[in-house]
């Protein structure tokens, strides 16, 4: 049981590849999304992640409306953080109300 626990917390501390593709709402001004697109890289690395991407594509169309809005700013970003944090992540991007939608995908095995 003890040997269990302890793979666990070592698979824990281990640093996982993932990608993160999220939707900023179109009326946020330019310099609040570079700001929030910042404040999500800083969220990452102030728990040991290391961010190796951040690719901003800029306004585009949505497929549907999300909450009213026809078109959204993406971003994707790469990084490598343990899974434990992720979840961290993921409820701060779940709370923002500047972010539409997202979607955290761990890369590889």
């Amino acid at each position: 049981m003890a040997r269990k626990v302890r793979e666990q917390k070592t698979e824990d501390k281990r640093l996982q590849d993932y990608e993160l593709i999220y939707i900023v709402r179109p009326d946020v001004a330019e310099e609040a999304v570079e700001a929030r697109v910042e404040g999500v890289n800083q969220f990452i690395t102030g728990r040991e992640g290391v961010i190796s991407e951040t690719q901003k594509w800029g306004k585009r169309k949505l497929a549907y409306p999300i909450k009213h809005f026809l078109e959204g700013n993406y971003v994707l970003t790469r990084f490598q953080m343990s899974p434990v944090q992720c979840k961290d992540l993921e409820a701060n991007l779940k709370i923002s109300e500047e972010i539409l939608r997202h979607l955290l995908v761990k890369v590889g095995s």
